[in-house]
C-alpha cells in the first residue's frame, strides 16, 4: 500500500473515533490527491480548509477535529506544524467560554528539558486526579472535550499528550513513563495525586503500566490496545506493523531508520518483574482484529497482573467501529473502581454496619 492509500485507511479510522461521519470522511479523502506541502489538493490542506470551514460556522470542536487530521499522524511539514498550531489555538478559542476548562504547562527541568502542556478542569486539592493520555497520533486536544464531564463526575481532570506528540516536547523513550510521575509532582498542589486514576489509551497505557509498577500514586489504569512487550520485541511480528506506525515512532524516538528504532524499541519493553509490581486493578479493551498491537501482550498481562479484566471488541486497533460501548465500558470501570469498590470495601471493614 502506499504512503497516501495508507493515511487515508487510518484516517477514515481516526475520523470515525472522533464522531465524524463516514460519509464526511469519504468526501473530504476524495479530494486529497496527493501529501505534498504547499499544495491545495494535499492532505494537510484539504483537511485544514474543512476546519477553516467549521471554524467559520462557530463549530469550534469539529475545526479541531478537521486540523487534528490535518496534522495527522504527526507535524513534520510546514502544512502540519500550522494545522498543529490551529488545533490548539481553537480550542484554546473553545475553552475560553467553559467554565473552568484551564491550560497548564510545565517545564520538566529535572529531566530532557521539555515542555508538557495540558488542558485541565475541576482542579482542588480534595478531588482525585484523573490523567487521559492518548497514543503515538492523537493529541490532546481529541479528548479534552471529555473534562466537562469528568468534573462533574468528580475528577480532577488533566488531558496530556504522549512524549513527542503534538505540544509535548519530551523526547520518547524508554523512560517516558516518569513524564507521568513528573505530571503528579507538579499537580500535587492542585488535585488529591495520591488518588490517581490514568485513562490512557494505546502507547501512554503501556507508560501507565510501567509507572504503576514504581509510583505508588497511581491507583487504578484503564486502557485500550497499549503495547507491553512483545510488540516491542516480537521479530516475526513486526514486518506486520503499518508503515505509518513504524514512520511516527521513527519520528518521536529520533531514529534515523528502521533499523535504530528496533534497536531503541527494545529497551521499552515490560518485564514480568516489573507488571508483578503493578499491585493495582488494570481494565483493558482489546481488538480481536488489531493489526498493530500482538495478542501475546494479552497474555503476558493476565499471568503477571492480580487485578486486570479485558474487553475484547470486534475490530482494529482502538476499536474506533465500537466508540460508544467502549466508553461505557471504560467510564464504567472507572466509576465502580473508584467509587462503588471503595465504598464496599470500607463496609466490609465496618462489619457491614
Amino acid at each position: 500500500m502506499d504512503h497516501l492509500e495508507e493515511l487515508k485507511e487510518f484516517a477514515r479510522l481516526h475520523a470515525q473515533g472522533q464522531g465524524m461521519t463516514a460519509e464526511h470522511a469519504t468526501r473530504v479523502l476524495a479530494r486529497i490527491t496527493n501529501d505534498t506541502t504547499g499544495d491545495p489538493d494535499s492532505w494537510a490542506q484539504v483537511w485544514t480548509a474543512e476546519g477553516r470551514a467549521a471554524a467559520a460556522r462557530d463549530d469550534l470542536l469539529d475545526a479541531c477535529r478537521h486540523y487534528a487530521l490535518a496534522r495527522f499522524p504527526y507535524h513534520g511539514d510546514a502544512d502540519r506544524q500550522r494545522a498543529q498550531r490551529l488545533c490548539v489555538d481553537t480550542f484554546d478559542q473553545w475553552r475560553r467560554d467553559q467554565d473552568g476548562v484551564e491550560r497548564l504547562e510545565f517545564k520538566d527541568t529535572d529531566g530532557t528539558g521539555g515542555t508538557v502542556a495540558c488542558w485541565a478542569a475541576g482542579l482542588d486539592r480534595s478531588r482525585p486526579l484523573l490523567v487521559v493520555m492518548g497514543g503515538i497520533v492523537s493529541v490532546k486536544e481529541q479528548w479534552a472535550p471529555l473534562l466537562p464531564l469528568l468534573r462533574k463526575l468528580g475528577f480532577a481532570a488533566v488531558v496530556a499528550e504522549l512524549p513527542g506528540v503534538g505540544e509535548n516536547t519530551v523526547t520518547y523513550g524508554p523512560d517516558s513513563w516518569r513524564t507521568l510521575s513528573f505530571l503528579l509532582d507538579q499537580l500535587a498542589d492542585r488535585a488529591r495525586v495520591s488518588d490517581t486514576s490514568m485513562l490512557a489509551l494505546s502507547f501512554s497505557g503501556h507508560l501507565a503500566l510501567r509507572a504503576a509498577a514504581d509510583d505508588p500514586r497511581i491507583r487504578r489504569v484503564l486502557t485500550v490496545g497499549a503495547p507491553v512487550a512483545d510488540f516491542f520485541t516480537d521479530e516475526a511480528w513486526w514486518p506486520r506493523v503499518p508503515g505509518i506506525t513504524t514512520d511516527t515512532l521513527r519520528r518521536l524516538t529520533g531514529s534515523e531508520d528502521l533499523a535504530e528504532l528496533r534497536h531503541r524499541l527494545a529497551g521499552f519493553a515490560l518485564t514480568p518483574e516489573q507488571l508483578r509490581q503493578v499491585r493495582i486493578p488494570v481494565r483493558y479493551v482489546a481488538s480481536s482484529r488489531d493489526e498493530i498491537i500482538p495478542d501475546t501482550d494479552q497474555t503476558l498481562l493476565r499471568r503477571t497482573l492480580d487485578d486486570v479484566k479485558f474487553k475484547t471488541f470486534d475490530d482494529v486497533h482502538g476499536s474506533p467501529a465500537h466508540l460508544a460501548a467502549m466508553r461505557r465500558w471504560l467510564f464504567s470501570q472507572l466509576l465502580w473502581l473508584r467509587f462503588a469498590r471503595r465504598g464496599t470495601r470500607s463496609a466490609s471493614r465496618s462489619g457491614g454496619r
